[in-house]
């Protein structure tokens, strides 16, 4: 037992002994939850070395490059499964059987409208409104509408509302871009597949009719499992700390939607194509190279590199190739796309970029791909959250499984005035 147990000296000559506890994969975690009985709190900013809870969804080894789901890795999960099939996965724990998969791909098609009433709910928003800031409005407004499944203590209640996320998210998130480009909404077909229909919600018009292209389709399904969920990233935790108050299953989405908008998080494929387009042409390439390597110039390669995966993405190999096969299949001509090109060929070839691990990651190539299939750069976000749905929602419900769960209520370290008396307003 000794060995499972960190003795931790404190002043006064007084100590405390702490459980360790080990995970399946990963490092220990020291159990530090009695340390403030003592009259300590332990000092971490952004929970950089913090396990704030116990999951067992998703794992992952920055160093190693692993990205499991389940247990499952990523890149066997983008190529052999489908986004649904890793949502039954994500939800459940285990992979669906045949008779099961067809049942939950059914009950999810089902369910793909959306209440009439949400279209109406749109029109108060300007048409030039960032399509994130109409779809964090409009997911959290569903609550209104769905008032049937929010007892989140009802383990039924967590499930429908976890289906009803999962199968509206697309339609949400197409009617954001239909709304932005004043084009009637596109009701859902559920004679299509989960990408496949969203394709038709995006670029579908009542003038003609839209054919799915099967490259585009499989690389927009890509696209949702590689995005689907990445263990307890900001998004992630704010849908935990969200739902840990008991607050409803659609206010905690809309959180991890506000959560996810930031640059710094779900906004980096749009900088990404930002930065292609300041940049603007191949000539102009060693130009921006160089403002890289300057250490003083405040300019920076966005879609290289990773701050958790230190070696190479997992995720960025399939999206590399499903990136070559759309952009050989729809022959788009941009000259940003030629610039995209240029910079990954110098990326994987340039001693600057590989000794500084300074590799394309997803965000760069998924980013592409959304460019030549047609979607603006304002919705790359909102494809984010549409696939990171099923990630939220399942460690929100895997939280409320858990007996004993508890408000979060992270601690601080106080640095401003200490206690001192009020002086009237005509006294200072």
């Amino acid at each position: 037992m000794a060995d499972n147990i960190a003795k931790l000296e404190l002043p006064g000559n007084d100590s405390i002994d702490l459980p360790i506890k080990k995970g399946t994969e990963g490092f220990d975690v020291i159990d530090i939850s009695t340390l403030g009985k003592k009259g300590y709190f332990t000092f971490d900013p952004g929970f950089l070395a913090t396990a704030s809870c116990e999951s067992a969804i998703t794992y992952i080894d920055g160093e190693q490059g692993i990205l499991l789901h389940r247990g499952y890795a990523i890149d066997q999960l983008a190529t052999e499964s489908t986004y649904l099939d890793l949502c039954y996965l994500l939800l459940y724990g285990e992979l669906p059987s045949k008779v099961d998969y067809e049942q939950f791909v059914a009950t999810v098609k089902e369910h793909t409208m959306v209440h009439e009433q949400i279209a109406f709910f749109f029109r108060g928003f300007r048409r030039d409104a960032h399509p994130m800031a109409m779809l964090c409005g409009v997911t959290g407004a569903l609550s209104a509408f769905y008032q049937d499944s929010l007892d989140v203590n009802n383990p039924k209640h967590r499930e429908i509302a976890a289906y009803r996320l999962v199968s509206k998210m697309p339609t949400i998130a197409a009617m954001c871009y239909k709304y932005s480009m004043g084009q009637p909404f596109v009701y859902p077909r559920n004679d299509l597949s989960y990408a496949g229909n969203f394709l038709s919600m995006m670029f579908a018009t009542p003038c003609e009719e839209y054919k799915v292209n099967p490259v585009v389709e499989k690389a927009m399904d890509r696209i949702f499992v590689l995005h689907a969920d990445h263990e307890q990233n900001a998004s992630t935790s704010t849908v935990r700390l969200a739902g840990s108050s008991g607050a409803n299953p659609f206010a905690c989405i809309a959180a991890g939607i506000a959560s996810l908008w930031g640059p710094a998080h779900g906004g980096a494929n749009e900088a990404c194509l930002e930065m292609l387009e300041e940049i603007g042409s191949v000539d102009r390439i060693p130009e921006f190279i160089e403002k890289a390597k300057d250490k003083n110039d405040p300019f920076r390669l966005m879609g290289f590199g990773h701050r958790v995966y230190k070696n190479f993405d997992p995720r960025a190999k399939v999206m590399r190739e499903t990136c070559h096969e759309v952009l050989k299949e729809l022959k788009v001509v941009d000259p940003l796309l030629d610039v995209a090109m240029e910079l990954e060929r110098i990326a994987l070839e340039d001693e600057y970029f590989i000794s500084k691990k300074l590799y394309p990651n997803v965000d760069f190539y998924s980013g592409i791909i959304m460019k030549a299939i047609g979607i603006p750069n304002d919705m790359f976000t909102v494809l984010f959250a549409l696939s990171r749905t099923v990630g939220w929602i399942s460690h929100w419900k895997e939280m409320l499984d858990q007996p004993g769960h508890k408000i979060s209520r992270p601690r601080q370290l106080y640095t401003g005035e200490s206690a001192r008396d009020f002086v009237s307003v005509d006294k200072r």
